[in-house]
């Protein structure tokens, strides 16, 4: 079994992604592609959406929502390892769900990146059965763990009805003010292509449209917009480069540190005050 990549990161879960450990670094790129089931065993981790916070602790449970930006950190606990579960449901296997339990949604849920759920025995023995499992590195098991991934969404349903209204609405972003929608998500770092997905355009029309709005490319304006923000931070808020680069949306901070100069003509750095 490939072992899964972390819950909040950009990148498509794999293909028959199954229960795993997460391993304790920053994602370069901030979008929940696919609904996540996750359960905090050891070390802290934060998701960001725009609006929000959500502080996760060992023992937490919670749902990640698929097609919403977010941003995380994760804090290992003192001598000692970040640890969690995480179980990916992509849409096919939802909607297969779906037809085979005759669950369909009713209601438009909330638009949270992130839905904390309360602990139960239910959770606690689910994830206790998941040890013969968890570190499996073959495709022989696949079928007792796709069983496993339809039991976990059976207990979601039983003792969180709602979360019908989450996983099994299967539509796409509609289009949206690319203004608005640019200027409140223009931190986080992910591709052209997503933020065109989730503007409701195809990446032609997402670039057409930008630039009608913005007289300049999708690139040029969200490299600027970045490192004014970064200017701010640092300078008015009192902030450190090491700090401030991924909350802009740099993977690097050499990167940063050289687009900074190049477009304020002084060093992050230099900005420090004592």
């Amino acid at each position: 079994m490939p072992v899964a990549p972390d819950p909040i990161e950009i990148m498509d879960s794999p293909t028959n992604a199954y229960p795993c450990h997460i391993n304790p670094d920053i994602s370069p790129e901030q979008f929940i592609p696919d609904h996540i089931f996750i359960h905090m065993i050891a070390g802290t981790m934060t998701v960001f959406d725009r609006n929000n916070a959500y502080h996760l602790n060992p023992g937490d449970y919670c749902l990640a929502k698929r097609n919403h930006l977010a941003r995380y950190i994760k804090r290992a606990p003192e001598n000692g390892k970040f640890e969690s579960v995480a179980l990916f449901f992509d849409q096919n296997f939802l909607r297969s769900f779906s037809k085979e339990y005759d669950w369909s949604t009713d209601h438009t849920a909330s638009k949270d990146a992130v839905v904390k759920l309360d602990p139960n025995p239910w959770f606690e023995s689910y994830i206790r059965s998941l040890t013969p499992y968890r570190k499996l590195k073959t495709t022989a098991y696949d079928d007792i763990l796709s069983l496993k991934n339809k039991e976990i969404v059976l207990i979601l349903l039983k003792t969180n009805p709602d979360l019908k209204n989450i996983l099994f609405d299967f539509s796409d972003p509609g289009k949206l003010d690319l203004e608005l929608f640019m200027n409140q998500n223009y931190r986080f770092n992910v591709s052209l292509e997503r933020f065109a997905y989730l503007s409701g355009r195809s990446i032609t029309t997402f670039k057409r449209d930008f630039e009608k709005v913005f007289n300049t490319s999708p690139g040029r304006w969200l490299l600027e917009k970045r490192l004014q923000e970064a200017y701010f931070l640092i300078d008015k808020k009192g902030q450190r480069p090491s700090d401030v680069y991924l909350q802009v949306g740099f993977e690097d901070l050499s990167h940063f540190s050289f687009a900074f100069k190049k477009l304020h003509g002084v060093a992050p750095s230099s900005l420090v005050k004592a």
